[in-house]
């Protein structure tokens, strides 16, 4: 490694105080106090005026050689050198730690170490004031600090000037000290739900500085690398996954006590986690203004660090104990041959409007990494207060290197991008002749119009680390725009099929117009993704989610209840498509319940039928319910916590789910690379070959060659009026039942060990002898043809 030079900079007294013989020493220089700490002598005056004076004598003495004058930090304990601009963050080397931030409209920052007692007491232990002459290159300000920092966190302080014609429209607050955006973890309150002493929601936060090595065993792992076409998908939340007391495991809402429940999703059929987002965001954020928890976490502070109150280590170790526990989970699931794909939202931050927190990004570049008005004002299109720059080349960067961190050191399987269209829009222009009215010229783009190739989806989607990995875009905004089957793709990026899951909805509790709307769904939408080059497992299919009813409210209520989420029932979405099957609530008549039953388990044949890649959500495979609330971001309880003691009661459509993804995977023709065609796709009505697709339909059925099975028959009665129907004639074949949702469970799914098999299946011979069946309304079949005995 090339040896550091030794720079001039700027001369610093620190104070190294005394200990006691055999103690650590309490490392610290001049203590700097966070914005609300209050220390004689020490205010935001001062700060700002070291800050300036530091930029200011560096400006006059531009011309005028300096003496090489060296400088210490932490007591003497470590040198300051002038470091590298690249890469960006904390960089463990030999030697010490080297730090690059990036912020071009800071005219003077500084370096802020802590101790994690004096974290906790809201005091900075020392400050380093970074020389613009020898501590900044283009845009990027850095410096080494040689010596050891192994229990030390850090931040950064800046300061700039009001400059509207360059898009900074806010003052740099010098008495804040924010969050590295590169920071691989984020330290601040250690327990979930607690506020810090004296009931701070919204404590100092620092960075982990990293070692130059890691402690972490992987134990060999390597990706599983799953085709597409053969994932199960199971939306879930980690916390919510095992924080309930049924769970039984002992490190209850965390990585650890997640990875005590790997084996039932084995056992369910999931070969892959969608994991809700587990980056660093405060789930305190709305306590100052009412009893609320953001308990989703759409609400990002910091991208590269796990949650670190996900963990049974919380802060110990710096944070360090908090990446290696999502490791471990990460590992384990591999062990069991579960896929890890992580909930990204790199379309808005925790830092809301002009109004709201400077955690981080805000008090670095505000008009780097937000889309801003002409006079400063946020767009807003994620409904969340402001929108991130994504198409910035600054803010590309860093989400491409982010992307490659959590692969690469973190070893997830892929991402899916919340609210993905709005990386697709033009970032913002800072051109002043603009800004103040000149004529706009032709190529020029309106900040946030949506953009044919994006930077940012061209930049992720032929990266060569990236290019490997499922990628899933959300394709839809807040501010309007809905992609669905027109996201710019490569090739590579799936989506969350959000026409799926309305057709289904639709055809399912009956709606005349659908049958050839529901029939393409069945084929993996080719309306939607085949004339773009793109294949079946480009869709991801589900009809329900972490946002909207559950599956089991869905076939519950007509209407959502979110009066609990203390905004008078106007959250939420209002067009559901749900049908409560007669009755508006879980009280209801036994029909109706059984009914309710039948309709479930006739989404769950549609999602494992389809093709395309199946996704579920957390809870769907034993019934859970949010009693009709269909938002339920701000519940920290058993609204939003899986229920173990409830997938106990709920046994039945538990393994009805089971054996479904269970029959997906064992037939070859349910996962196709491609679009079935007429060679082993045919369609039928009441009578074999006669499908019918006109606007009264209620019935769909198929039948498709498979290499496995011979050859599976689906039929989806969703009419009021049961049916018997005619099955396909197979010479030396005959068909058997093997679903039936209009049967109670376990005659639901007939399986080869059940005991009374056989005289089930006899009590239908004289129907199948004649080659028809009896199907019930609201209710779908599969048969299997096997050769004649």
């Amino acid at each position: 490694m090339m040896a550091m030079a030794e720079v001039p900079c700027l001369c610093v007294s620190f104070v190294v105080p005394a200990r006691r013989p055999g103690t650590a020493p309490r490392l610290r220089g001049v203590a700097r106090p966070c914005p609300n700490a209050t220390t004689a002598g020490r205010g935001v005056a001062a700060v700002r005026a070291a800050l300036v004076a530091a930029a200011a004598t560096a400006v006059e003495e531009e011309d005028e050689p300096a003496p090489v004058e060296e400088r210490y930090a932490l007591g003497g304990a470590c040198r300051v050198l002038a470091g590298m601009p690249a890469p960006l963050g904390a960089t463990a080397l030999a030697g010490g730690v080297n730090f690059a931030v990036y912020s071009g409209a800071a005219t003077a920052a500084a370096l802020c170490l802590f101790t994690p007692d004096d974290l906790k007491a809201n005091s900075v232990t020392e400050e380093v004031l970074l020389d613009p002459l020898i501590n900044r290159t283009g845009d990027v300000w850095h410096v080494f600090v040689e010596g050891e920092l192994h229990d030390m966190l850090y931040g950064y302080r800046f300061d700039g000037t009001f400059a509207p014609f360059c898009g900074q429209h806010f003052e740099f607050d010098a008495s804040n000290v924010v969050v590295d955006p590169y920071a691989k973890a984020v330290i601040s309150r250690g327990e979930y739900g607690v506020p810090a002493p004296g009931g701070d929601c919204w404590p100092q936060m620092a960075g982990m500085i990293p070692l130059p090595y890691s402690t972490f065993d992987w134990q060999g792992d390597l990706p599983l690398r799953y085709p597409q076409e053969d994932l199960v998908i199971y939306e879930m939340h980690l916390r919510g996954f095992t924080k309930h007391d049924s769970s039984n495991v002992q490190h209850p809402g965390t990585f650890i006590g997640a990875v005590s429940k790997l084996d039932y999703l084995k056992e369910l059929g999931v070969n892959c986690v969608e994991l809700m987002p587990c980056h660093e965001f405060n789930e305190l954020e709305y306590s100052t203004s009412s009893s609320k928890v953001n308990f989703w976490g759409y609400s990002t502070i910091n991208f590269f660090s796990p949650m670190t109150r996900y963990t049974s280590g919380g802060i110990k170790n710096c944070g360090r104990d908090a990446i290696n526990e999502f490791k471990t989970f990460v590992r384990e699931a591999h062990k069991r041959g579960i896929e890890v794909i992580l909930d990204v939202v790199f379309n808005h931050t925790a830092e809301g409007n002009e109004n709201g927190p400077i955690l981080s990004f805000r008090g670095i570049d505000n008009s780097t990494y937000y889309m801003l008005a002409p006079k400063g004002e946020f767009y807003n299109y994620s409904g969340c207060g402001n929108t991130f720059n994504c198409n910035h080349p600054v803010v590309r960067e860093f989400i491409v290197d982010c992307l490659r961190y959590w692969v690469t050191e973190m070893h997830v399987d892929g991402f899916r991008f919340d609210l993905a269209s709005i990386m697709t829009r033009g970032s913002s222009l800072w051109d002043p002749v603009n800004v103040y009215g000149a004529p706009i010229e032709d190529d020029m783009i309106t900040t946030g119009t949506p953009l044919v190739t994006p930077p940012l989806i061209d930049m992720i989607s032929n990266d060569p680390i990236l290019g490997g990995v499922k990628l899933i875009a959300e394709a839809w905004d807040a501010g309007g725009l809905y992609q669905v089957g027109q996201f710019p793709h490569w090739n590579v990026w799936s989506e969350w099929n959000g026409k799926y899951r309305d057709i289904m909805r639709q055809f399912i509790k009956g709606t005349d117009g659908f049958s050839g709307g529901f029939a393409e769904c069945l084929c993996g939408s080719p309306h939607l993704y085949q004339a773009g080059g793109r294949k079946p497992w480009h869709s991801i299919n589900f009809v329900c989610a972490h946002d909207g009813f559950t599956l089991a409210d869905l076939v519950t209520y007509n209407s959502k209840y979110n009066l609990s989420n203390g905004e008078n029932n106007k959250d939420g979405e209002n067009h559901n498509l749900s049908w409560n099957c007669g009755e508006e609530g879980e009280f209801a008549r036994l029909s109706v319940k059984t009914l309710r039953k039948r309709q479930m388990r006739n989404f769950f044949v549609c999602l494992m039928v389809s093709q395309g890649v199946p996704m579920f959500y957390m809870g769907d495979e034993y019934g859970h319910t949010k009693s009709g609330n269909n938002n339920t971001y701000c519940h920290d309880n058993y609204v939003n916590y899986f229920r173990w003691d409830k997938k106990e009661q709920s046994s039945d459509l538990h393994r009805f789910c089971r054996l479904m993804t269970k029959f997906r995977k064992e037939c070859e023709s349910l996962g196709l690379e491609d679009f079935p065609t007429a060679e082993r796709l045919q369609w039928h009505g009441h009578q074999p070959g006669k499908p019918n697709w006109s606007e009264t339909s209620r019935f769909v059925a198929f039948s498709m060659k498979d290499e496995t099975k011979g050859e599976i028959y689906v039929a989806f009665n969703t009419s009021h009026l049961p049916a018997v129907i005619e099955l396909p004639e197979r010479i030396g074949h005959r068909w058997e039942p093997v679903v039936d949702t209009g049967k109670p469970a376990p005659y639901d799914f007939l399986t080869d060990d059940l005991p009374d098999r056989a005289s089930t299946v006899y009590q239908f011979s004289h129907f199948l002898n004649s080659n028809l069946y009896p199907m019930l309304s609201y209710s779908s079949v599969i048969l299997v043809s096997c050769p004649d005995a």
